[in-house]
């Protein structure tokens, strides 16, 4: 079960000068055994990401997105900014799993996504090598072992 912050509105804030805008996401993507579909009814958005298990539907006010990502033919992200500023993250699976982290908590490398390693144990075997993963995210209640450790790229 995803579950998201709620999102608030707030002014629009203008592209600054010299700041290359990011290609257009696809308003519907299909993504092996997943589909993604946006709309947008005024200054709402509307998205839904369709698979193995259901439908997941969210809406807001967004700064930008929905941005709508296949990787490797099987795996659907979604990437969003709420006009509040909160950067999100999800990635859906063909398993019908889905992670979700605060887009502080990722990095991006060229075009492959940078997860926390706690991540890499959340998603089925096929689909790890998807990713690359960083031991930046240490917390208490979820520790990077010296293993993990070894597997992270910084």
């Amino acid at each position: 079960m995803l579950v998201t912050a709620p999102l608030f509105a707030a002014p629009v804030l203008a592209q600054t000068a010299g700041k290359p805008a990011s290609p257009p996401s696809p308003a519907n993507l299909a993504c092996g055994v997943l589909k993604a579909e946006t709309s947008r009814i005024g200054s709402t958005s509307n998205w839904t990401v369709s698979g193995p298990s259901g439908k997941n539907t969210e809406t807001g006010v967004l700064k930008s997105g929905p941005r709508f990502d296949c990787i490797d033919g099987a795996v659907l992200t979604v990437e969003f900014t709420s006009m509040a500023g909160h950067s999100f993250f999800d990635a859906y699976f063909p398993d019908g799993t889905n992670i979700g982290y605060g887009r502080q908590q990722i990095d991006k490398r060229g075009a492959r996504f940078v997860l926390p390693i706690q991540a890499k144990g959340r998603i089925a075997a096929p689909y790890r090598a998807a990713f690359d993963y960083h031991c930046k995210l240490n917390m208490p209640a979820d520790p990077i072992s010296a293993a993990m450790r070894a597997e992270c790229a910084f």
